[in-house]
This record gives C-alpha cells, sequence and structure tokens, in this order.
C-alpha cells in the first residue's frame, strides 16, 4: 500500500516523475498510473489505490485542469482532507480548490532539497506521519540562561526595479542589528547568514548549516515611498512558520516595523528581556535610503564602488551632520580604500580619524568607533598602547560584536599571541561559520603558528566560499613551503591574481633554485608594487637570505607607513634574518620588540 497517490495529467509524465523522484527520496512511497500493469482495469485499479492512499497530491497543469480524472481525483482527496495541490505552470486552478493553499513548483528545477518542494513534503508529512488533528508543534525553546540561535536571511527584493536590493537587504541586516542586541539571541553573523542569498536551499539545511534552529525571512516591495514588508519567522526542525506578518506603510514607517518585527521575535521565542525590547533609531528616511546604498556599495570592493559609496555617505550626511552610522561608514570605506592601495596612506588614514571623530562626538560609546581608532594607532601611527587602549573600550561596550572580535584576533596576531588569536578566531567560525574571511585569518593564524597542515586546510575552505579570494593562494604557497613541498607551492601561487602572485613567485622560484625567474619576479614586484608592497618585498629578501636588501625595504615599509609591519613578529619569511644584529634593534624601533609587545596590557574574555 503507497502512502501517497499522485494524480495527473499523462501530458505532464516527464516533469511528474522528477516529482515522484523527489518525493520518495525523502521516504514515501507513491502511487501513480506507471503502476498499472497489462490486463489490470484501469479505473479499478486506479479507485482502490485512491482509497488506500493516506495523502492525494494532485499536479495541476494547464492539461490537468480540464481532466474528468484529475478533477474527481482531486475531489476526493479534497473531501477526505488528504489533499495536497501543487502547480507545475500558470494555469488558473479550478474554482472548487482556489481556497487551498497551492505549492507553487513553476521554477522547481527536481531539486529534492529545495525549498519548494520541502513545503511539499512538509504537508504530506502532516497527512502521512502525524495523525490530522495533532496539535500545532511547540518550539523547542532552550532552558533559561541560555541562548537561542537565529540567523536573519537576507529579505527577497520584490519590487519592479531589481536596484532595489541595496533597500530589502539593507534592511534585512538592520533587524540582524537589533536582535543582536538582545542578549539571549545568539545571531548568526551577516556574512555566513547573507551566503544563502538568492539559495534555493531547504530552511532544513540552511539551518542545519548555520548551526540554528531558527531562521527570520521575508520580502520587501517598494514603489516610491510606499513598501510592503512581509516577515516570517520559520522553525528550522520541521519548516513550521511560528509568525508571519505582512506590513504595508510609506518610508516613514520604516523604522517602527523593524521594532514590530524584532517584538514579534522576541515574544514567540517566549524570551524573558531583563529590560525593554531594542528599538530602532528613527532616521530621516531620505538619508536611511542613501545609507543602505552606500554601505551596499562599499561591500563591493572595486575603486568605482567606494567613491560611489563615499557620495552617498555625504549626501546622507547633508541631510541629516548628526548621523552616527554614516560617519562610521564613511571611515570604515576610507580605510579600507586605504589597505588596498586605492589612497594614499597618510591621506586615507586621516580622513578616517577624522570621520571616526565625527562619530564618537555624537556618541562616545560607539564601539566600531573606538575599533576603527585602535585600527589606525597599530597599522599607521605605532602606537601599540593606545591601540589596545581603544579596542579595550570598544570590547567593554560591546563584547559580542563579531566585527569587534575579528579585529581582536588580528591585534593579537600582532601581539604575537597566537594562541588567544587562534581560541577567538576558533569562536567567530562558530558564530560565522560560511565567512570565507573568518576560515582566511584561521589559516593565516595557523601559518604564523607553524601548523601549515591546518592552515592549508583552512585555506582551501576559504577559497571554496569565496574562489579567487585575494592573497589565499600566495598565503597558502607559503605553508607548502614551510612543509618543504616547494612544486606544490608553485602550483598554488601560480592561481594567484597577479597584484599577489609576484611575491609568491619570487619565493617559491627560489625554493625550486631558479635564481632568475626569482629575481624576474621580484623586480617585476618592486616595479609595479614598492610603495603599497614594500613589507612584502622585504619578507621576500628575507627568505632569499639577503638581509642587506631586507632591512632596506623594511625602512621603506616603515617610510611608507605599510600596515603589513604589524604582522612583523609573527612572520615566518623573516626567519633567516631574525639573528641578524640589525633584527632586533629595527623591532625595538617601531615598538614591536618581544619584550616590548610582552609588556603591551591586553586582556580579552573569549564568550563561551
Amino acid at each position: 500500500m503507497a502512502d501517497i497517490f499522485l494524480s495527473y495529467s499523462s501530458v505532464d509524465r516527464e516533469k511528474v516523475r522528477s516529482l515522484v523522484q523527489a518525493v520518495e527520496i525523502h521516504g514515501y512511497s507513491v502511487w501513480w498510473d506507471r503502476h498499472i500493469g497489462l490486463g489490470m482495469r484501469f479505473d479499478v485499479e486506479i479507485e482502490k489505490r485512491l482509497d488506500e492512499a493516506s495523502c492525494v497530491i494532485v499536479v495541476w497543469s494547464n492539461d490537468s485542469v480540464s481532466s474528468d480524472w484529475v478533477r474527481n481525483e482531486a475531489s476526493d482527496g479534497y473531501n477526505r482532507g488528504i489533499l495536497v495541490p501543487v502547480q507545475i505552470d500558470n494555469t488558473r486552478i479550478p474554482l472548487a480548490f482556489r481556497r487551498m493553499q497551492t505549492a507553487d513548483l513553476t521554477l522547481w528545477n527536481g531539486d529534492a532539497h529545495a525549498r519548494a518542494l520541502l513545503q511539499v513534503i512538509a504537508s504530506v508529512q502532516k497527512l502521512v506521519n502525524i495523525p490530522t488533528h495533532s496539535p500545532s508543534p511547540i518550539p523547542v525553546i532552550p532552558k533559561s540562561g541560555s541562548s537561542i540561535g537565529i540567523a536573519v536571511l537576507p529579505f527577497v527584493n520584490m519590487s519592479s526595479d531589481q536596484e532595489q536590493q541595496y533597500f530589502s537587504e539593507g534592511l534585512s541586516e538592520e533587524l540582524l542589528n537589533l536582535l543582536s542586541k538582545v542578549s539571549q539571541l545568539q545571531v548568526v553573523a551577516r556574512t555566513s547568514s547573507f551566503s544563502f542569498r538568492n539559495s534555493e536551499a531547504t530552511v532544513q539545511h540552511i539551518g542545519e548549516q548555520l548551526n540554528v534552529p531558527y531562521l527570520l525571512e521575508g520580502s520587501v516591495r517598494k514603489s516610491g515611498k510606499q513598501v510592503r514588508i512581509n516577515a516570517q519567522l520559520v522553525q528550522v526542525a520541521d519548516g513550521y512558520h511560528l509568525w508571519s506578518e505582512t506590513y504595508d506603510r510609506t518610508l516613514d514607517d520604516v523604522f517602527a516595523i523593524q521594532d514590530d518585527i524584532a517584538a514579534e521575535v522576541v515574544a514567540q521565542l517566549r524570551i524573558n528581556l531583563f529590560g525593554s525590547a531594542p528599538v530602532a533609531k528613527e532616521i530621516d528616511p531620505r538619508a536611511y535610503a542613501l545609507f543602505l546604498q552606500a554601505r551596499h556599495l562599499s561591500r563591493h570592493g572595486t575603486s568605482e564602488s567606494y567613491t560611489q559609496s563615499i557620495a552617498l555617505y555625504k549626501q546622507a550626511l547633508e541631510i541629516d551632520a548628526s548621523y552616527i552610522a554614516a560617519w562610521d561608514g564613511l571611515a570604515a570605506v576610507y580605510c579600507d580604500q586605504t589597505d588596498r592601495g586605492q589612497r594614499p596612506v597618510v591621506e586615507g588614514f586621516r580622513l578616517a580619524r577624522e570621520a571616526t571623530g565625527k562619530a564618537l562626538e555624537l556618541d562616545p560609546n560607539l564601539a566600531a568607533g573606538h575599533a576603527r581608532l585602535s585600527l589606525i594607532a597599530n597599522n599607521h601611527d605605532g602606537d601599540i598602547e593606545a591601540a589596545a587602549r581603544h579596542l579595550e573600550t570598544a570590547l567593554i561596550l560591546d563584547s559580542t560584536d563579531m566585527d569587534l572580535l575579528s579585529e581582536a584576533t588580528a591585534f593579537a596576531v600582532s601581539l604575537g599571541r597566537m594562541d588567544v588569536a587562534i581560541k577567538l578566531q576558533e569562536y567567530l567560525l562558530i558564530r560565522d561559520p560560511i565567512n570565507a574571511r573568518n576560515h582566511r585569518r584561521m589559516a593565516v593564524c595557523y601559518l604564523f603558528s607553524n601548523r601549515p597542515d591546518d592552515a592549508i586546510a583552512s585555506f582551501n575552505t576559504a577559497l571554496a566560499l569565496s574562489p579567487g579570494m585575494l592573497g589565499a593562494n600566495q598565503f597558502m604557497g607559503i605553508a607548502f613551503l614551510l612543509k618543504r613541498e616547494p612544486k606544490t607551492a608553485l602550483e598554488t601561487v601560480l592561481k594567484e591574481d597577479l597584484s599577489w602572485r609576484r611575491i609568491g613567485l619570487a619565493l617559491v622560484y627560489h625554493a625550486l633554485g631558479k635564481k632568475a625567474e626569482s629575481d624576474a619576479a621580484l623586480a617585476e614586484a618592486i616595479e609595479n608594487s614598492s610603495k603599497t608592497a614594500a613589507y612584502n618585498i622585504a619578507y621576500a629578501y628575507a627568505f632569499r637570505a639577503e638581509a642587506d636588501l631586507a632591512f632596506e625595504w623594511l625602512e621603506k615599509a616603515l617610510q611608507y607607513k605599510d600596515p603589513g609591519l604589524a604582522q612583523i613578529i609573527v612572520n615566518p619569511m623573516f626567519a633567516n634574518i631574525h639573528n641578524d644584529p640589525r633584527w632586533l634593534p629595527f623591532l625595538e624601533s617601531i615598538n614591536r620588540s618581544p619584550i616590548q609587545l610582552a609588556a603591551i596590557q591586553f586582556e580579552i574574555n573569549i564568550p563561551d
């Protein structure tokens, strides 16, 4: 006896075959007319199988809606309360069945684990495995005192203008930030949750990948000043919606909508707050839209997108000069431009410091502002004690922010405290498991801790998540050099972007004994990147045991304020000059000798 009777038009047989196979993958048996053997009376057999089935799936299509057989079979399932309707094209469903929710499989690609198919399976499961009178599932709430995991997926842009994606995703991120203020919630970081943008993955798969029991998802439709926002809180275990709401408002009400959604999530998950629920700060809607667009563009990482982002941030600030997040975002872009060599170092850090100062004037407790001053002090000013004070202040203000903890990892590396850096990064990967940058930083921590095998594994994970990630193949090549595998190192470095590949080739060809090729690669690096890669050129000469040239380029790196100097104490490529009498005095001149770094007071409590 089959669990499911499947009703369809024979014209749709090939499409239906994929549906049958997908349903059977989930462990359910399906009877359809392909099981009718020669000599059997099909009307008797169909009636028998229909009566035996616990569930009837009807496949509506342009052909099946005109079939009396299909309509009669669907009516039987409907009258018995066991009908699960699906639609495979844009046909108009018969009037008698329009009151039922119909699963939309018009764009389904045959994936047995696609979200659309899983909705069908969830309906089947209720009929086949669970009595129809069973109560709705009760959410599994963790014990008092423990945190509840949730991920905010990027809301889908339903606007006719695809350029409005910045608004839908920006709204999602603001909700994520708002929920992160609830101490009893453990909210997955943006990078991991937004990696499922446009994904057909099921809620179960997403929840498993992010290690959370709940997802918040939705859609946004924006037209002029009108906005429709739909939000759903989904329980991962079974795909049930614990709560769903649609808001039809104007842009002026967008902050109230965010507050309502956050409050509903807190209520549905039965969280007892130790204070009032977090609320969004209201901003001029025009400035808010410009801010979301600027932040969206800043993440593209191109020279053009940075320029556009800066212009939009400035427009937002012309409307509201007290917009703290806009000042902070502007400072972040200036730092990113400087880090990527797209703005002169001195100018870039000066502008970043000024914008950060404006943000902190408006809010002295802005954790991100103190963290940015720490980065500037460490990478530009060479004032490590000031960097430590700023970062400790930031972490006191917000000890769970993923970006701040990532900055703490980088600072621990610069102090040579690799055990702390590794523990921090391992925690970050638990909270943000699909963040390619986190895996890259984890790999660098392993590399600087003389764990090349672990480094290679983490670099491979980073590249799987973000193919073409800059620098990953060059650093992985260094890991193979530490393992004394120069041929594999060469294969790896050749996959790197040209701007990073030159230094990697200089190292690898030297290890292979190919001096001419190493010289040529290094000469090309000097010709193209002398002011933006002086530190890298220095460690290439050090690896080649050319101490005089290594120190010459270290002095140039100091002159150019190369931020790479922050990692000098742990970079294994300098090993050949550690015993040179000039090594320790140089470290002391930049306040980075082992004794000076050990004296820096920097304590951090790694979250559980």
